[in-house]
């Protein structure tokens, strides 16, 4: 486990308790359980134009050496080695725009504009994903068990989801914000 890892996720811990509480839009008179399936069914409109995504089905495997090539260092440590970013740095905490957040390592898209909400953490999260993009696995190494998420088709880390998001999915998939890409829609 990285020292730089471990001390970001400890000093973190006070602060994401406290952001959940107070987090906005986590109202569960605002999103319905049918609008989450209205989310996860329509997310193919929010695709750009001359944008076309890849299927899952179509699985990347790269060499350590090819990902370095194709990736940014701070890429390359959140995706390949589970890495994770300082919270608060990253660009796509501010993102408002409509569009899709892609896998900055193989592009297949991952969660909607829709999906965002602020959860105070300092990461990108959402609430839901889309259909079918992402596998999960335990994850024990800070003495506690959490659930990883990754790629479902270059098996990039993503981050990790949580049960304290906001109604009705109760879930925060809390993520990289290096290890997506956001394309505006058309």
């Amino acid at each position: 486990m990285k020292r730089r890892s471990l001390v970001t996720a400890l000093l973190t811990l006070p602060a994401v308790g406290l952001a959940i509480r107070s987090m906005p839009g986590a109202d569960s008179s605002t999103i319905t359980n049918a609008d989450i399936q209205a989310m996860q069914n329509d997310w193919e409109a929010l695709i750009p134009q001359g944008f076309q995504p890849p299927s899952v089905a179509d699985k990347v495997k790269f060499s350590a050496a090819e990902w370095r090539d194709r990736l940014t260092p701070a890429q390359f440590d959140v995706l390949r080695e589970d890495g994770t970013e300082r919270p608060f740095t990253s660009p796509l905490n501010n993102e408002k725009q409509a569009g899709l957040y892609v896998c900055a390592g193989c592009e297949l898209p991952l969660f909607t504009s829709q999906m965002k909400y602020d959860s105070g953490t300092g990461w990108p999260s959402f609430f839901t994903t889309i259909p079918d993009a992402m596998g999960t696995k335990r994850d024990y190494r800070f003495g506690w068990t959490r659930t990883e998420y990754h790629c479902a088709r270059c098996n990039g880390h993503q981050g990790h989801v949580f049960n304290d998001g906001p109604k009705p999915t109760g879930q925060r998939w809390c993520n990289n914000g290096v290890a997506l890409k956001f394309l505006a829609a058309s």
